[in-house]
């Protein structure tokens, strides 16, 4: 028998204009008849948030269909397979905005990339269609980004900035989890391990000695790791394991890689120390972690993927 043909799925390429923080698709050339079908996926290279005006019609996320309607709005993460169907012979009127999440915090975040890290996670963890009234603060922010990019005054883009940054910290507070609170434990003030901490999230693969990372922050080996403690509320060497999980998480997810060669790579030196550790931080296997419906990504492995630039060369009827 020959091999099963995978499915296809589009992935769609926006360009975020140089010096801005945010890609804008606005007017109303995105009032119309959306969809194909809900088995028409398509995911992007950056976070789409998406504003209803009015329509009504089916958002499809993965698997799930949710009915949507005016006055509600959609965030969803790169890579999130999903499409929007209009409910038959009507319109509905969206516009749309485009961040690239990952760059837009590395920015912010030069000296403190851990932190960028964990912001990324969070908002990349989930989809949410939101009614307005449910989160009138956040759909207030949204439709003023939308505003100052539509005018662009003076100054915008420094003003459409502050907003980003605004939208991006409340959508990672809703994806907030039990397990960051393990992860990444609460911090006091870690101005004084900062280097140490930074170090540890850019290489978590290589070999790293509690004493070295002393040395980096100017402390003895014994003040380096009280303090650490206290910042931290864990040792200098369950963070590392920690940072290393979360790092073969993000492989787990995104690849079909072996268990070994991921292991390997995220800095143990056997598998049986890896299986051991991510049991006891994660609680379960990397296999049954690997297989939860949530982790999105993995599943783009499963599809034929043709890339297109935007909406690409896609006749009516269309799809978002």
């Amino acid at each position: 028998m020959g091999k099963k043909k995978k499915p296809k799925m589009e992935y769609r390429y926006y360009r975020i204009p140089p010096g801005s923080p945010a890609l804008a698709l606005l007017g109303e050339e995105w009032t119309q008849h959306y969809g194909r079908s809900p088995d028409y996926l398509h995911f992007h290279n950056h976070l789409e948030i998406g504003y209803c005006y009015y329509g009504k019609g089916l958002m499809t996320f993965q698997e799930d269909n949710l009915p949507f309607q005016g006055d509600m709005f959609t965030v969803i993460p790169k890579n999130f397979p999903h499409t929007t169907n209009s409910s038959r012979d009507t319109l509905s009127s969206w516009e749309y905005l485009f961040i690239d999440v990952d760059g837009f915090l590395s920015e912010r975040y030069y000296n403190a990339p851990h932190m960028a890290d964990r912001l990324v996670r969070r908002i990349n963890r989930s989809a949410h269609l939101v009614r307005v009234g449910e989160h009138q603060e956040t759909a207030a922010l949204i439709r003023q980004l939308i505003e100052v990019m539509r005018s662009q005054k003076e100054l915008y883009q420094e003003e459409a900035a502050g907003l980003v940054w605004s939208i991006l910290i409340r959508i990672a507070r809703w994806n907030h989890d039990v397990e960051d609170d393990r992860e990444f434990p609460r911090q006091q003030s870690s101005l004084a391990i900062s280097r140490a901490l930074n170090y540890i999230g850019v290489v978590p693969e290589r070999p790293i000695k509690i004493e070295e990372l002393a040395s980096m922050c100017h402390m003895s080996e014994t003040h380096f790791r009280r303090i650490f403690v206290e910042c931290m509320k864990t040792t200098p060497v369950e963070y590392i394991n920690q940072v290393r999980i979360q790092r073969a998480c993000d492989e787990l997810k995104r690849t079909n890689d072996p268990v070994s060669a991921i292991a390997s790579r995220t800095g143990f030196s056997t598998l049986s120390t890896f299986n051991r550790n991510f049991r006891r931080i994660m609680g379960v296997s990397p296999q049954q972690w690997r297989k939860k419906p949530e982790f999105y990504e993995h599943s783009l492995l499963d599809y034929a993927i043709q890339p297109l630039e935007g909406w690409g060369k896609i006749p009516p009827p269309t799809d978002f």
